[in-house]
């Protein structure tokens, strides 16, 4: 029996993404069906970024293949890092030594862990990828990269309004720009114990975007 690990944010109200969610039809209205009708920013939750997000000519969610985003994942385990930490080279190498070409790279922190991500200080207090870690990764030719924490460090910026340089959001400006897709804030992630999962990321299907909300769940054997 294989088990079933959901790795994905619920959609609901959140400080840093309001969600405008109504009824447009209701029961209590003397309608025959509900219909919920909601909407929000396609870079909050758990959701796929396209390198049209970063790069005027990259390419689009329409361009992402599935095959990028579903098959088996790689894990490179972080697990008890600092907060505040940067990641660096070393520690990605030596904990991803096993990851091979056109692998999907799942770095996990075990962040939500440690934070709430419906709290500041799971933003602001998070680790960060650093460049030449992003170097090291792309020289592994990966094809795709799933993150549970706020991986560039200006993220926490952006909670005051602050928008630092594009060079500073260093997995967006070496991986996303150079075709990475990019699969941000999964959870539970330390459900998964073993160096390898079968991961499916299936993002919205809006045509032409810079990215779309995903569903992505993990199935692993039972141990």
């Amino acid at each position: 029996m294989n088990q079933i690990v959901d790795l994905t944010m619920p959609i609901e109200n959140h400080f840093r993404w309001p969600v405008d969610r109504q009824l447009r039809e209701d029961f209590n209205t003397g309608s025959a069906f509900q219909v919920t009708w909601a909407g929000w920013a396609v870079h909050g939750f758990t959701h796929v970024d396209a390198p049209r997000h970063i790069d005027p000519n990259g390419g689009t969610t329409s361009d992402i293949p599935l095959d990028q985003i579903v098959g088996r994942a790689t894990i490179v385990d972080l697990t008890g890092i600092e907060p505040n930490s940067a990641i660096t080279e070393t520690q990605v190498r030596n904990a991803g030594a096993h990851i091979s070409p056109s692998d999907i790279v799942l770095l996990k922190t075990c962040w939500d862990q440690v934070a709430s991500p419906k709290t500041p200080e799971f933003w602001t207090t998070a680790p960060y990828m650093t460049q030449p870690a992003c170097e090291w990764l792309l020289s592994r030719q990966i094809k795709a990269i799933g993150y549970d924490f706020p991986q560039d460090y200006p993220i926490r910026k952006l909670l005051d309004k602050e928008v630092a340089p594009i060079s500073e959001f260093v997995t967006h400006d070496v991986l996303l720009r150079n075709g990475v897709i990019m699969i941000e804030y999964l959870c539970n992630l330390h459900q998964l114990t073993t160096p390898y999962t079968q991961l499916y990321v299936l993002p919205l299907k809006i045509l032409e975007s810079d990215g779309a909300p995903a569903r992505a769940i993990a199935v692993q054997p039972e141990r």
